[in-house]
């Protein structure tokens, strides 16, 4: 069960490592096509928070946003293969954060086809958030199952 679980978490990592590792190769001067993917996104998000909460977001480099999900998918891909649940939480606030800026669904008319595009792939990393939520609750919930069925036994006279 040991060797289908460490495959089962390669193959999941696989996923975000690969992804880091293109980003990577791609990065340049400017951020790459991810930059460019995800810079008009960003600022439109970054307006309607400021338009909703009514406070001025700083500016923020997409450069620094690239390079911070990179080491967030790296870092915490390699940790997540050797069952950390430091590298989960780490996968999870990269998909807490990108989810919702790159699939903005929500801007889009319900008829379109982008609409159901975004919210397929929207929906795929919600699925992904569960999936790591998921690895976190068993991995928290397996020591405590240990310890409450070991009893001590008191040797009586």
């Amino acid at each position: 069960m040991g060797f289908i679980s460490f495959v089962g978490r390669v193959l999941f990592a696989s996923l975000f490592l690969l992804s880091a590792y293109q980003e990577f190769i791609e990065f340049g001067n400017d951020g790459g096509p991810a930059a460019k993917a995800l810079k008009p996104k960003f600022n439109l998000f970054i307006k309607q928070v400021s338009k909703n909460t009514g406070l001025g977001v700083p500016h923020i480099d997409i450069k620094t946003v690239i390079a911070a999900t990179m080491f967030l998918k790296g870092f915490g891909g390699l940790l997540f293969i050797f069952s950390s649940s430091f590298g989960a939480f780490l996968l999870l606030i990269y998909l807490a954060f990108i989810t919702p800026v790159m699939y903005d669904f929500y801007n889009y008319e319900m008829e379109s086809a982008q609409f159901v595009q975004l919210f397929f792939k929207f929906s795929q990393n919600l699925a992904f958030i569960g999936a790591l939520l998921f690895f976190l609750g068993m991995k928290n919930s397996i020591p405590r199952r240990r310890s409450k069925g070991r009893t001590t036994k008191t040797k009586t006279n």
